[in-house]
């Protein structure tokens, strides 16, 4: 594996996991500009590792106290307003993981034979840069995530399993037309993606245990898997202050520029 597209193959990893521009189109899209296209399933359980020690990470405090929450006794949580919320979320956070669950678990195959067509990448794609521009428009009621909204985020979640749609975008575009305010549903989109990422991670353990990677790859995994730590933490970090100003459209126009060049290149090749 050369070093370099480990790297920036990382980077990509990194940047989209979070950012609402999908890591599964940008990785397609990458892989054909790099002409990489078997990275092999050890890189991929790296590079998503990387980006959930990214999201822990910057999200660390709250992750503390909704694990406090889960050990408090009740009469801890009514004296505490703010623990109490946390113990919620720890709820909500299980009933959005498990859409993602059922369909991950039941439409695998269907779902890998998704990825090997580009021309759903680019349209999906052009479809999430829709949603991000749409925001513009919705406004803010700052309704809090309860069950039946933490479902529907969980559904959105599950949808963005195809590859171009944004994960993050949906999941947050979900929440903002449910009501939650941004900041509210951009914080549990990142939250709930640790599950998700770990899942991932857990489904492909087995074949990564069966086909280990040799020893001349383990630098480029390293390096790939720095790469997407330290660019996923930065694309955090971005997007909740694009999230503060407002400008998720931004991310839109830009979804479909890279859609529409894209589409031209499949069209024309």
């Amino acid at each position: 594996m050369d070093l370099v597209k480990a790297l920036l193959l990382g980077i990509v990893q990194g940047l989209t996991e979070f950012l609402p521009i999908s890591s599964s189109g940008h990785l397609v899209i990458g892989s054909e500009i790099l002409n990489f296209y078997e990275p092999g399933i050890s890189f991929e359980v790296f590079l998503h590792c990387g980006t959930l020690v990214s999201v822990i990470f910057v999200f660390r405090k709250d992750l503390l106290q909704m694990f406090r929450a889960l050990f408090a006794s009740r009469a801890v949580r009514q004296a505490d307003p703010e623990l109490a919320l946390f113990f919620q979320w720890n709820i909500n956070i299980i009933i959005a993981t498990l859409p993602a669950v059922a369909v991950g678990l039941l439409l695998k195959d269907s779902i890998d034979r998704i990825f090997d067509n580009n021309l759903v990448t680019f349209v999906m794609l052009a479809l999430t840069g829709v949603t991000m521009i749409l925001t513009r428009f919705i406004h803010d009621k700052g309704k809090a995530v309860n069950r039946p909204r933490a479902l529907m985020i969980g559904v959105a979640q599950a949808l963005a399993i195809m590859p171009g749609l944004s994960r993050s975008g949906s999941t947050i575009f979900a929440g903002i037309l449910l009501g939650v305010s941004r900041e509210t549903a951009a914080r549990f989109s990142f939250i709930m993606s640790i599950p998700a990422i770990l899942g991932a991670v857990v489904l492909n353990t087995g074949d990564l245990i069966a086909s280990p990677p040799p020893d001349d790859r383990l630098l480029a995994i390293m390096t790939g898997t720095l790469a997407s730590t330290i660019s996923g933490y930065y694309a955090i970090v971005l997007l909740m202050k694009i999230v503060r100003r407002g400008k998720l459209e931004w991310f839109g126009y830009y979804c479909l520029l890279v859609s529409g060049v894209g589409l031209g290149w499949y069209l024309l090749r």
